[in-house]
């Protein structure tokens, strides 16, 4: 499971009626009136502000200083907590310079990532589960998938890989930038 929605779902446990209304009106000029109305708990809250990028994986400022505002200091420190421990594991989340072909794929890969995936003969459950810790964020599903791939075939997943599935899935535009 995603530790980061793990947190929000935690963050969201701990909020009272009253601090999930002061969240909501404090979230009055980044989320529609209507759509405010119809939350009733922190998570469906969080949803929405993840869907509209306000808050991301690696860029929780937003949602501490909502934190703040409500005097919830408790839960800002579970969220920093949460934040350097993503710092500590981060430099082996870096991409090395292996993985610049993946940087070219998902700047130039759409919609389409699945397909590309796909022809890779990467498993389909691996697939759902980044969809599913990843739910609104194109690139990074895509990112995602290409570093399990590359974890998957180890010494195998070579750019030359990625190049033949590219032009697979007549993506040829980005095989040829994978290529330089």
């Amino acid at each position: 499971m995603d530790p980061f929605l793990t947190l929000l779902y935690s963050l969201s446990s701990s909020l009272s009626e009253s601090e999930l209304s002061c969240l909501k009106f404090l979230c009055r000029d980044k989320i529609r009136k209507r759509k405010l109305e119809s939350v009733q708990r922190g998570v469906e809250l969080f949803s929405i502000l993840l869907e509209q990028q306000e808050i991301e994986r690696d860029n929780v400022s937003f949602l501490e200083e909502l934190l703040k505002n409500i005097s919830r200091q408790d839960l800002v420190s579970q969220l920093r907590r949460f934040v350097e421990e993503e710092a500590v594991k981060a430099p082996e989340d870096q991409p090395d310079e292996h993985e610049k072909p993946v940087e070219v794929i998902c700047e130039n890969v759409g919609r389409d990532w699945k397909m590309l995936i796909r022809k890779l003969d990467f498993p389909e459950v691996k697939i759902e589960r980044i969809v599913a810790a990843n739910p609104c964020n194109l690139r990074e599903q895509l990112f995602q998938s290409l570093r399990e791939w590359r974890k998957w075939k180890g010494k195998d997943a070579k750019a030359t890989e990625l190049i033949k599935a590219l032009r697979l899935c007549s993506m040829n535009l980005v095989a040829d930038k994978v290529e330089r």
